[in-house]
């Protein structure tokens, strides 16, 4: 009989101390992708440096830190995979702020917002390149493997994303599919290369795959919820970018399948429109239908299953980390 799943318990650390624990391992991380952002083209640099400047809490490639270390691992080798998540990731930002006209992100100027569009998007190209030449750097076909399908799988979320733009027949299973792949996947494939590099057998490996699944979804439903009710200051974006570029996100989604027939239509209108003046209208419906309380529930549900995926895991400051950022996931308020 397996031991009992880990409960995400007060006990658990803070985001600071998880932080705290990871702090000689992300300098080291840091260090690498600074290194590996040089480039002889003057304006890949200054882009890259303000993107990777605006800092964020490098939750990506911790997750890779944290995985193998949780399972053993001591020496230096993961540092050049969460190298690799995140210039993935930030690949991504470049590429999603452009597709979305956005202008705001981590409370700074966006990319495609100071020097345009193409230079953002070919920037972001030379992210995901340099990410492959670190890839193959490593010489590891599993690896390669797991990266390849996973940035593929990421821009099947993109495109799936745009085909719901505006489209206010998008329901719960539809967002799942979307942000599964546009977010848990990178999330999945951390926490899997971590078990990788650390030697873990499959069966591991895909225990710390679910682990960073469940907790990319817990992540991406929670950041959704803020969307609808956080400080703009404090989350660093414009609040209602979704409902602006016509995005339905699951508290929208949860208040047109709940509400009478006059709601739905009058919501169903301002999907189509993305109209950004109706946040009132769309806030009073969520709250009607208790949309926020029900996607707080369904992060909670993911969270608790990444715990869950953890309770093989030998006891260790490591796997508390990891449990400590499936309860953050869902109690941050940016």
């Amino acid at each position: 009989m397996s031991a009992r799943a880990p409960d995400l318990a007060p006990a658990l650390p803070g985001i600071a101390d998880i932080q705290g624990l990871a702090a000689g391992e992300m300098e080291a991380v840091n260090q690498l992708i600074r290194s590996r952002l040089a480039s002889d083209v003057a304006l890949i640099n200054q882009i890259s440096e303000h993107i990777i400047a605006a800092g964020g809490k490098r939750l990506r490639p911790m997750l890779v830190v944290l995985a193998a270390r949780a399972l053993g691992h001591a020496g230096p080798e993961p540092h050049q995979l969460a190298a690799i998540i995140e210039f993935i990731h930030t690949s991504t930002l470049l590429h999603d702020d452009v597709v979305d006209e956005s202008d705001l992100r981590r409370g700074r100027k966006t990319a495609n917002a100071l020097w345009g569009n193409a230079p953002s998007v070919l920037v972001g190209d030379f992210l995901y390149s340099r990410s492959f030449q670190l890839m193959v750097g490593l010489d590891s076909m599993p690896i390669m493997r797991v990266l390849a399908d996973t940035t593929n799988q990421i821009a099947e979320g993109e495109v799936l994303q745009l085909l719901h733009v505006h489209n206010p027949d998008t329901d719960e299973a539809a967002y799942l599919r979307v942000i599964e792949r546009k977010t848990a996947v990178l999330f999945a494939a951390a926490t899997r290369l971590g078990a990788l590099q650390a030697g873990a057998d499959d069966a591991m490996q895909q225990k710390l795959h679910d682990f960073g699944m469940n907790l990319g979804l817990a992540f991406q439903i929670a950041d959704d919820v803020l969307d609808y009710t956080a400080d703009a200051d404090a989350l660093g974006k414009n609040l209602g970018d979704d409902l602006a570029e016509g995005k339905a996100t699951l508290p929208l989604i949860h208040a047109m399948a709940h509400g009478g027939d006059k709601v739905r239509a009058r919501l169903r209108t301002i999907v189509e429109t993305g109209d950004a003046s109706a946040m009132p209208e769309v806030l009073a419906a969520i709250a009607r239908t208790g949309g926020i309380e029900y996607s707080r529930q369904r992060a909670e549900h993911y969270a608790t299953l990444a715990a869950r995926a953890l309770e093989d895991l030998p006891a260790s400051p490591w796997r508390d980390a990891l449990l400590g950022l499936a309860r953050y996931a869902t109690a941050r308020n940016h």
